[in-house]
């Protein structure tokens, strides 16, 4: 009867240390995409220059935009 109790409170506790690891985790990589963010002006316009094109900055703009609206 007792190795029950302590399997049962064994799983409960790791299921509640996954969950809050979980939660911690997320939270730290939305503060580091806010501080770090994956692609800015200067990488989009390095990327177009490769594909060939000549990026004007209402272009670049327009497309940073299109970034944020579709991260929110």
């Amino acid at each position: 009867m007792a190795t029950w109790s302590i399997i049962l409170i064994a799983i409960v506790t790791l299921l509640i240390g996954v969950a809050i690891g979980f939660f911690i985790a997320r939270k730290y990589m939305e503060s580091y995409l806010k501080k770090n963010p994956p692609i800015n002006e200067d990488m989009l316009k390095i990327m177009m220059m490769q594909m060939g094109q000549k990026p004007s900055q209402k272009k670049i703009t327009q497309m940073m935009k299109a970034m944020e609206k579709q991260g929110k």
